[in-house]
């Protein structure tokens, strides 16, 4: 068995498939997770998947009393990675201080703990948000950090600057920064994927939720973007291609292959889609139709970003290999799934 790795939020989306592959890697995991977006069942379909249970404590990382006393009783943790945030930006412009509290807070007492402690790796979850609406497409991480359109966004943009400093001062911290796309999917055994408790913030869910009639219809936020077809165009990435990145970083903070103490990469797969085109594409993969309705933009949002990923391509050796139509059939065979056990998954 491999080294200890804590995954914080690793009950919610990215976190649980992250999981899943660092098990199947030989590592050892603990979950920290408080659960308000996301279930404790999430670790049977972990445990379901790799054949072994990760340890779990249900607990808020903004509490420094349990963070410590956490880290007071695995003291053997070799790295971090750090999931845990609220992250819907419509529900950040309405509730900002709740971003600033809990993105900001739970970060500073990692990096507390991991100086107290002696932890050397941090992996931040972090996003293509902090290049706000960029001026030039495709965005590489030499692109301009512009003001972020969101508290969300910029709960990200501070947080890779909190890191930043913190590993200027402290020679024994070492950290890689992922700026995530737009990841989607499930994982291929159907056993985890993304399940939003209440109404959806993403794209995808509700598109699945829709199909399965959960849903009236969606809403394309935005038709006169300057798009192809007037709709916000993003990169979306499966969360299996996602996960696997992670798991990447860590082992090249345990090996010290490091470049630099303080790392950045985009993890996109390079291309673009309009929401109009994912419903094209859910369609089309599924053979289900879907109704929706065009309505005004979404606070927060930006018009269009997709990412240069040649540098993770290079630097880390990772590239995503899954479409968008392989995305899209495994979030509805996903959305089957939680159907199927709606009294489960729709109390």
């Amino acid at each position: 068995m491999k080294d200890k790795i804590l995954v914080t939020g690793g009950t919610g989306y990215i976190g649980s498939h992250t999981a899943v592959e660092l098990i199947n890697s030989g590592y050892q995991v603990v979950i920290v997770d408080n659960l308000s977006n996301s279930r404790e069942d999430v670790i049977d379909g972990i445990e379901s998947i790799t054949g072994i249970r990760p340890r779990f404590e249900n607990f808020d990382l903004c509490d420094t009393s349990k963070v410590s006393d956490f880290f007071s009783t695995h003291q053997d943790i070799k790295a971090i990675i750090h999931f845990a945030a609220s992250k819907a930006v419509g529900e950040s412009v309405d509730k900002p201080l709740k971003y600033y509290r809990n993105n900001l807070q739970s970060l500073m007492n990692m990096l507390d703990s991991m100086i107290r402690f002696q932890i050397e790796n941090l992996v931040f979850s972090s996003s293509c948000t902090v290049y706000g609406q960029p001026e030039k497409l495709p965005v590489t991480e030499q692109s301009p950090i512009l003001p972020a359109e969101s508290p969300y966004g910029n709960t990200k943009q501070i947080g890779e600057e909190i890191i930043r400093d913190t590993v200027k001062a402290n020679d024994t911290v070492k950290a890689i920064s992922l700026r995530y796309f737009n990841p989607v999917g499930a994982h291929d055994s159907i056993k985890i994927g993304e399940l939003p408790l209440g109404v959806p913030a993403n794209l995808v869910p509700f598109i699945t939720q829709t199909a399965a009639g959960m849903r009236k219809e969606i809403s394309v936020f935005g038709s006169d973007y300057n798009t192809k077809d007037g709709s916000a165009v993003r990169d979306y990435i499966h969360v299996v291609d996602l996960a696997k990145a992670h798991v990447i970083a860590v082992e090249r903070m345990v090996k010290e292959k490091q470049k630099a103490a303080y790392e950045v990469f985009n993890l996109g797969t390079g291309n673009g889609y309009s929401v109009l085109e994912v419903i094209e594409a859910f369609e089309k993969s599924t053979g289900e139709k879907l109704n929706y309705k065009i309505v005004g933009r979404r606070a927060g949002d930006i018009e269009k970003v997709w990412a240069d990923t040649s540098f993770a391509n290079r630097e880390l050796g990772w590239k995503a290999g899954l479409d968008l139509e392989s995305m899209m059939l495994s979030s509805w065979k996903w959305q089957q799934h939680l159907m199927a056990n709606k009294e489960k998954y729709y109390e």
